[in-house]
């Protein structure tokens, strides 16, 4: 089993910046890819941004490509995202997941999930 810890959400304004912090433990078998997804009320949950388990392939959402930073740091076993520029519909429960293929963004494709991390931006 995999455990993932999300962290670091809060209550911004509009053009500041949060680091989303995701702790991920336990057997990593299968593990190929990490992914930031968020879900808005009254919306689907959508893709983020995500990177390889190993290596450095990213991939970000047309959304917020350009403004969100995906990285990891392997010595922690933490994923990070950093969001700079945010945004009042970046606005979100933002939450974490791996799954065994690299590339895909739908949700039905990872397999642990964390419990999400609240991210309120402000006008």
């Amino acid at each position: 089993q995999v455990q993932l810890v999300e962290s670091g959400g809060g209550l911004v304004q509009a053009g500041d910046s949060l680091r989303l912090s995701c702790a991920a433990s336990g057997h990593f078998i299968t593990t190929y890819a990490v992914a930031w997804f968020r879900q808005a009320p009254g919306k689907e949950r959508e893709f983020v941004s995500l990177i390889s388990w190993r290596g450095s392939f990213t991939e970000y959402s047309d959304s917020v490509n350009g403004r969100f930073t995906i990285s990891r740091d392997d010595a922690k076993s933490t994923v990070y995202l950093q969001m700079n520029s945010l945004k009042p519909e970046d606005t979100a429960v933002y939450y974490c997941a791996v799954g065994p293929r690299i590339g895909t963004r739908s949700t039905d494709e990872y397999n642990y999930w964390g419990q999400g991390t609240q991210v309120t931006v402000s006008s």
